[in-house]
């Protein structure tokens, strides 16, 4: 991994460079603000600066973005009515209501967590996690049942769903288990969101490296896949 750097106007932006196998240049900014880049070894230094230059205002804009957003996920929770979680691209309210029986429900914006002792913290804890991850073994099963249906045709085994909190990816391909390897954070993102990162993965199956094969066969069973990875990116920030 190289370190550079360029200057547009007054700004100089930092990027690291790491030089793999792929047909385009690529670029990732994380909410850490880092500015990562990835090329092809025959890809002169130039033209990835040139990229950089042409990519500097969206990058300086959404560096921006993540300063204002990142410090509001930096607390910890307390799990009392009023505070907001985010579920499938949307926020939500809690309400802590007072019951025997004890369950989290989401309805109309809310998140109505039923609970006996409001003042346990460590118990609404538990069952909005719980919660969380019931909902995610539910939403990332269904989403493969949709975007295995693209590439089943392709001979690609169909892989089963593992999860796990992950800090610099939203998914991965373990080939040899053929698995899927989800963030947990990913429930948090929309549907069409969720379905692109699975349909990423699934196509890993078949090309294991981000090369004109596997970048071709994106486009063709979903065009706007760039869009729903910008999202992804940007709105759903992770404190990575």
């Amino acid at each position: 991994m190289e370190k550079h750097e360029i200057t547009y106007g007054q700004h100089k932006i930092e990027y690291t460079l790491t030089r793999k196998n792929v047909s385009n240049i690529n670029l990732n900014l994380k909410p850490n603000l880092l500015v990562e880049v990835s090329a092809n070894p025959d890809v002169p230094i130039e033209k990835i600066n040139h990229f950089i230059r042409k990519k500097a205002s969206w990058i300086l804009k959404n560096k921006e973005y993540f300063k204002k957003t990142l410090p509001e996920i930096k607390f910890e929770r307390e799990y009392v009515s009023g505070e907001t979680f985010k579920y499938l691209g949307r926020q939500y309210r809690l309400k802590v209501i007072e019951s025997k029986d004890e369950c989290v429900k989401c309805q109309r914006g809310f998140f109505n967590l039923f609970i006996k002792d409001k003042n346990n913290t460590a118990r609404k804890s538990k069952l909005i996690k719980q919660w969380y991850k019931e909902k995610s073994i539910s939403v990332f099963n269904e989403s493969l049942e949709r975007t295995y249906k693209l590439v089943k045709k392709y001979d690609i085994e169909r892989p089963i769903i593992s999860m796990r909190l992950m800090k610099a990816r939203w998914g991965s391909c373990i080939e040899n288990k053929k698995t899927i390897l989800l963030n947990t954070e990913l429930i948090n993102a929309p549907k069409f969101c969720i379905d692109y990162v699975i349909l990423h993965e699934l196509i890993h199956l078949k090309y294991r490296n981000h090369n004109k094969d596997f970048y071709n066969m994106m486009d063709a069973l979903m065009p706007d896949w760039k869009r729903r990875k910008e999202i992804l990116d940007l709105d759903i920030v992770k404190n990575l």
